[in-house]
C-alpha cells in the first residue's frame, strides 16, 4: 500500500491556514472520498463540532483531548482518505506518531497550526511534523501595525504586547493576538 501523503499549513495568526486547511479537506470530499476533520477541545472557539475560519468558512470537526484519540476515532471509519488536525500546536507530542502512523497506512494528512509562539519561537512540535512533511506550505498575513509582511504572532493583554514569561498557550482570537512583522513585533522582556 503506497503511504499517505503529509501536507503542512503553517504560519501567523490570521494567514489563512484554517481556511486552506477546509478548502483541501472539501476538494477530497467533492470527488466522493472520505475525510475527517479533527480539532483539540482546548480550541473552543467554534464549539466542539466545528472549525471556523476568520472568513467564516466552516467543516465540522470532531474534538479529542489527545492526539491517541485521532487513533481510536479514525479505527471507525475504515474508508477514510484524508485526515485534517486544526491548530497542532494543542496537541500532546503524540501527535508526531500518529501523524506518522496514518500516513503509513496509506491516508492523507493535512494539518494546520502556529509555527512560533507569540515570542517569536518555534513550537517544537510543529518544527518536527514540518521536517517530516511531503509538502510544507508557509502562510503569512498582513502586519496590523505597518501593512508589511506578516510572519509572527503577537499576543496582546489589555492592548499591550504580553511580556516573555506569559505562558506559550493562550487560546484567543483577534481580541487577543495579531499579525505582525519582525519589525512590529515586540517581546517585553
Amino acid at each position: 500500500m503506497p503511504h499517505g501523503e503529509i501536507v503542512a499549513l503553517v504560519g501567523c495568526m490570521s494567514s489563512s491556514k484554517s481556511r486552506t486547511l477546509i478548502t483541501r479537506l472539501e476538494r477530497v470530499a467533492y470527488a466522493k472520498k472520505q475525510v475527517v476533520l479533527f480539532k483539540h477541545t482546548k480550541d473552543t472557539r467554534a464549539g466542539d463540532d466545528a472549525v471556523v475560519s476568520r472568513d467564516g468558512s466552516r467543516h465540522n470537526a470532531v474534538a479529542v483531548n489527545s492526539a491517541q484519540e485521532i487513533l481510536d476515532r479514525i479505527s471507525d471509519l475504515p474508508k477514510i482518505s484524508m485526515v485534517g488536525i486544526d491548530e497542532i500546536q494543542f496537541f500532546d507530542d503524540q501527535l508526531a506518531q500518529v501523524v506518522l502512523t496514518l500516513a503509513k497506512r496509506g491516508v492523507d494528512v493535512v494539518f494546520s497550526g502556529l509555527d512560533t509562539n507569540f515570542r517569536g519561537e518555534p513550537f517544537p512540535l510543529t518544527a518536527f511534523l514540518v521536517s517530516r512533511a511531503d509538502k510544507v506550505e508557509r502562510l503569512d498575513a498582513v502586519c496590523l501595525v505597518c501593512g508589511n509582511l506578516a510572519t509572527l504572532s503577537q499576543r496582546l493583554i489589555n492592548g499591550q504586547p504580553a511580556p516573555y514569561d506569559s505562558p506559550t498557550i493562550a487560546v484567543g482570537g483577534d481580541e487577543m493576538y495579531e499579525a505582525r512583522c519582525r519589525d512590529c513585533h515586540v517581546v517585553p522582556k
